[in-house]
């Protein structure tokens, strides 16, 4: 009776398994959320973050269009496994700034924040190249990426 029982579980984890590789695949196909904002002096970009760390986030800025990609890690607990992987590991975005919108990357920055959001300010009348990336709490950069559009 308990090989049954123990089969039973094995192959109930491995169907887990193969549910939560599907659904984390899934997530990786799909666009990060993102909102766009608009003040007076700059564009803000805000996308869902969770789990990415600053040196993990790459942001470019080409043809008036904000586009993202995250690289994130599980972390191992102590005395447990994974049964359900479902959270996506490299994830991507974009969203586009209005046509008529008088923007350059100079000056632009982002902001990992410690609630898992990603917050890209661009000027509008800037001038700068780079888009650096800060972990809320920390004084450098914790990541650049060169702009296509000059």
């Amino acid at each position: 009776m308990t090989r049954i029982v123990d089969t039973g579980r094995s192959v109930l984890r491995g169907a887990l398994e193969r549910v939560g590789r599907g659904w984390s695949r899934m997530q990786e196909r799909r666009p990060l959320s993102s909102d766009l904002l608009e003040s007076d002096d700059a564009y803000l970009v805000v996308f869902d973050a969770a789990g990415v760390h600053g040196e993990d986030v790459d942001v470019t800025f080409l043809d008036h269009t904000v586009e993202v990609r995250l690289d994130r890690f599980r972390d191992f607990y102590d005395g447990f496994d994974v049964v359900f992987p479902g959270r996506g590991l490299t994830l991507s975005g974009s969203a586009e700034l209005p046509a008529d919108a008088d923007v350059t990357p100079h000056g632009a920055n982002a902001t990992l924040t410690r609630n898992g959001t990603l917050q890209v300010e661009i000027p509008k009348d800037g001038a700068a190249e780079t888009v650096d990336v800060v972990e809320e709490g920390e004084g450098s950069a914790a990541g650049d990426a060169e702009s296509d559009d000059a």
